[in-house]
């Protein structure tokens, strides 16, 4: 990762979530963009907004997770973005169930924070 700032986008629906995610991804040197609905956070992806990575709420009313990631990677210039499922769903399947909608990884809440800069750390160029 260079040392540029990297803007993460964080769609959720839950005002708290959003909170905790940026205040923590802020103390570690990232940028946050957020958004509480899927429509947005396309909007977002869709306009000229620098976004290196986005931490997608699989649950959300309206527009859920499963239906907004094959949408941001229909996005020509975001289709290589990294896109981390975030969710309390923590069944067996659930992880296979993200990655199928285009998912590149998947991350349970509550979050394992090093487990999430691992992943930022690993997958943003």
């Amino acid at each position: 990762m260079s040392d540029t700032k990297k803007n993460i986008l964080i769609i959720d629906d839950d005002d708290r979530n959003i909170f905790a995610l940026t205040a923590t991804l802020k103390a570690k040197g990232f940028s946050c963009v957020s958004c509480v609905d899927a429509h947005k956070g396309l909007e977002i992806m869709r306009s000229s907004t620098p976004i290196h990575a986005v931490l997608m709420d699989m649950m959300m009313p309206d527009m859920d997770g499963y239906d907004a990631i094959p949408k941001i990677r229909g996005i020509d210039h975001r289709k290589d973005v990294p896109v981390f499922a975030v969710t309390a769903q923590a069944m067996t399947g659930d992880r296979e169930k993200c990655l199928e909608a285009g998912a590149n990884d998947y991350i349970s809440k509550p979050i394992d924070v090093d487990r999430l800069l691992f992943l930022l750390s690993t997958s943003i160029v």
